[in-house]
């Protein structure tokens, strides 16, 4: 029977071509229309250390990065001892017999020289397409897809491309060779389905990007800090032209003050950070808030707190990014779930903060952030960014003294006014009344229900318990209900990523269940105790590894907190 879907990982010493292998093979899958899903995890070191990156390659779209391995290919001893455990029995592990043998304790595995036949070939650099070779082999792909890709990806008008190219393409067909000798056969994959529209295989940090300059983003300043550092350097070298800019700045409290002025002065702003930035950058935003100062920032959340897990994944800064001053604080959150919906979040939070004149926080996370995924590409025509109101008066205008939004005089414009951190009059100046403190805090919150048009959506929707992830958790949660559904368990589906404001009827709609699950990446159960207070019956179903669900263990998981829910129902 032909296989539809396949999971490959790659693991070994950080600087081996772990990370370069799977993004090769990932780009060449999706160059003929596989739909593929990546995910990387590596240690905070510069080089070396423990890394491994897990591509998933399917005929049709996938939600997660898969669960048991069909191929593990081992670059070192520590990696295959360290993952053989989670190869399923048919798989096949390739080995590198250079670092390592594994004798007659690999059973289904075999090793391969790959530096040495890399050096045969006239390219040292060549040694991750001898392992493609390998792998495309045993799931019987044909190599004139990966070829296809060599000759895409080396030529760039240079001299030696035709060199590259030929010895690339040697490597790849001496990796084949090895694997077809070695007798094994994981089974033969389905040619792809190109779906009818066009996609594009992007990672969440560059979706996150192109949103917002699809936005109009004209003001990017960053500090660069793990998982977020590859937006500053997307907008380094993209964001550019008349009236953009775009600046690497000497600390998150310089990035937060730095967007906060260009708001003030009518630019469209955002910076992106990781925990400890979103941190220091507290003060900032309460300022933004106090003053009413439009300005986006992402934090790419990873594991904390303190330095943490720089360069794992976790869902651990919702509160935090809800409540990120002191006092009467809650921001406006926006958490995408997939790769694609990084980019509409991007566009969404600077449509926010342009409309209700205040600091919006996107929420992503390490494994959405370096995931790449192929999404259908976005219709930039169909964006339609926001401008904030634009006060075209006369001077003497007070620019606090409506009760909700109301037009922003910009530097230079008539309507002068003070943009105050203090509690503040109409015009802006400082003062401790206590109807003005009353009215202004008022004032700040009554403007949120200008974001009330968050999406949302429901399956099943009148089962008793509903399953309702958020961020990142999104995929692996949607194939974990998906396998509950097909085993006949009443159960269904809740999602948004506009957790701040919820949107009315999807918060109505929770409010009416026995139950709602929150799988979530954090200890505390964040999000479920955000819903429970908004009247929501809600528990979560946590983990807190660094790594993302595992979809089937997820499923178990869930199942049995079902079942455990209808059991207390019969007895009481």
């Amino acid at each position: 029977m032909k296989s539809r879907d396949f999971v490959v990982r790659f693991a070994g010493e950080g600087g081996q071509g772990v990370v370069t292998s799977a993004d090769a093979l990932a780009r060449a899958a999706a160059q003929v229309g596989y739909h593929v899903y990546t995910f990387a995890t590596f240690p905070s070191q510069i080089l070396g250390g423990p890394t491994w990156t897990q591509v998933r390659i399917s005929t049709e779209p996938v939600q997660s990065q898969g669960d048991s391995l069909d191929i593990l290919v081992a670059f070192n001893r520590y990696a295959y001892d360290h993952h053989v455990s989670e190869l399923r029995e048919s798989g096949v592990v390739v080995y590198n017999s250079e670092d390592f043998e594994l004798g007659s304790n690999g059973d289904r595995s075999f090793g391969i020289a790959v530096d040495q036949i890399a050096k045969s070939v006239n390219n040292p650099r060549a040694a991750n397409m001898v392992v493609i070779g390998a792998v495309a082999q045993l799931v019987d792909m044909p190599l004139t897809y990966l070829e296809g890709f060599v000759r895409k990806r080396f030529t760039r008008g240079r001299d030696e491309d035709a060199q590259v190219i030929e010895s690339n393409i040697k490597a790849l067909r001496a990796g084949g060779e090895a694997a077809r000798k070695s007798g094994f056969v994981i089974g033969e994959l389905e040619p792809p389905t190109p779906p009818a529209y066009e996609q594009l295989l992007i990672r969440g940090n560059e979706a996150l990007a192109l949103g917002a300059t699809a936005a109009g983003l004209n003001f990017y300043v960053g500090y660069p800090i793990s998982p977020a550092t590859t937006i500053l350097v997307w907008m380094e070298n993209n964001l550019a032209g008349k009236g953009k800019f775009v600046h690497q700045v000497s600390s998150e409290i310089e990035a937060i003050t730095a967007i906060i002025g260009a708001g003030y002065a009518g630019a469209k702003s955002m910076t992106a950070t990781a925990g400890p930035g979103f941190s220091l950058m507290s003060e900032g935003l309460g300022l933004a808030w106090m003053a009413e100062i439009p300005c986006v920032v992402i934090d790419v959340q990873r594991g904390g707190p303190a330095t943490g897990l720089p360069t794992k994944t976790e869902q651990s800064d919702l509160l935090t990014a809800l409540h990120p001053a002191h006092g009467d604080v809650r921001l406006p959150v926006i958490a995408p779930g997939t790769v694609e919906e990084c980019f509409y979040a991007a566009v969404q939070a600077l449509n926010w903060a342009e409309r209700y004149q205040g600091p919006v926080i996107v929420l992503s996370e390490m494994a959405l952030a370096e995931r790449s995924q192929n999404i259908r590409r976005p219709d930039l025509a169909s964006i339609k960014p926001e401008r904030r109101q634009i006060f075209a008066g006369t001077n003497g205008y007070h620019r606090y003294d409506a009760d909700e939004v109301s037009p922003m005089p910009l530097p230079g414009g008539p309507g002068a006014y003070v943009a105050n951190a203090s509690e503040h009059d109409g015009l802006g100046d400082t003062t401790h009344l206590p109807e003005r403190h009353i009215r202004g805090t008022e004032r700040r919150f009554g403007k949120l229900v200008l974001l009330n048009d968050g999406s949302f959506e429901t399956d099943d929707a009148d089962s008793p318990v509903l399953i309702m992830p958020w961020g990142g958790s999104k995929g692996p949660a949607r194939e974990a209900y998906n396998l509950l559904r097909s085993a006949g368990i009443d159960v269904g589906w809740a999602y948004t990523m506009f957790l701040h404001p919820l949107p009315p009827k999807l918060l109505e709609l929770l409010r009416q269940k026995e139950l709602v699950i929150v799988p979530e990446l954090n200890y505390q159960g964040q999000w479920s105790s955000i819903l429970r207070s908004d009247g929501v019956k809600a528990e979560s179903i946590r983990q807190y590894s660094g790594l993302p669900f595992n979809a089937s263990e997820l499923a178990d998981k869930l199942k049995s907190r079902v079942k455990q829910h209808q059991g207390r129902k019969v007895h009481a």
